[in-house]
């Protein structure tokens, strides 16, 4: 590896800028550590992530698909890593991934896999997985309406959690 893209939180989200800001700033130093290249996409300049020294190449855009794809272009990075930067990288990174534009630049996907990723966000296909194993999981649904969500407690029997799915 000569060069890494590493994607950043973005905005600032409450509970969520600290932890990626720092887990990002110490995988741009390992990167450094190792003579490895480093690019970071990241609008938000109040971050460590950000400050100068810590990525070779700073681009303070916003981490989208489009945005992202720019920069590939222009940096030509051999790897990237989603991992630091929650769940907007994570979207933006599956996205990238779905749409050929990762294969067709010749990015590797460092770390934990899109396919990984994707089965860990959406709680069908989780489900669907561990039930592969098998592994017992607590009985669950997916719903999109308040009359389908109450039909889904009445059959599971109440307590039950509620979740947002992934998004």
């Amino acid at each position: 590896l000569k060069k890494v893209l590493v994607l950043g939180s973005g905005a600032l989200k409450i509970g969520q800028a600290g932890e990626f800001d720092y887990s990002g700033s110490q995988a741009l130093k390992a990167l450094r550590e190792e003579g490895i290249g480093s690019v970071l996409v990241n609008p938000n300049i109040a971050t460590i992530q950000t400050s100068e020294g810590i990525a070779d190449q700073v681009y303070f855009l916003p981490v989208t698909p489009y945005f992202v794809e720019e920069i590939i272009k222009k940096e030509r990075p051999d790897g990237i890593l989603l991992a630091f930067g929650g769940q907007t990288a994570l979207n933006c990174g599956t996205e990238l991934y779905q749409n050929g534009i990762l294969q067709k630049y010749g990015v590797r996907v460092l770390g934990t896999s899109v396919e990984a990723i994707m089965y860990t966000e959406d709680r069908d296909l989780f489900v669907k997985k561990l039930d592969e194993i098998p592994m017992k999981t607590p009985k669950s649904h997916a719903v999109e309406s308040m009359e389908d969500a109450l039909k889904a407690a009445r059959e599971i029997g109440y307590p039950v959690m509620v979740r947002s799915a992934y998004a």
